[in-house]
């Protein structure tokens, strides 16, 4: 699934926003990391959960009977 352009410079534009904004409150470069390191975590595990829901429901597909 590719994200449209416009949605990537959006992205882009909020990252160095929140950056600048994290750095201008006295944040660490290494504080910051950490926060990635946590979001990119959550990320994660909600994409892990979405997985497991969508097999779940591809074995009870296969499993029903044809109608």
């Amino acid at each position: 699934m590719q994200i449209p352009l416009d949605k990537n410079k959006g992205a882009q534009i909020l990252a160095q926003s929140l950056f600048k904004d994290l750095r201008g409150n006295g944040y660490s470069a290494h504080q910051i990391l950490g926060l990635t390191t946590e979001l990119i975590d959550l990320v994660t595990q909600a994409l892990r959960e979405t997985l497991a829901v969508r097999q779940s429901e591809l074995e009870i597909q296969a499993q029903a009977p044809p109608q």
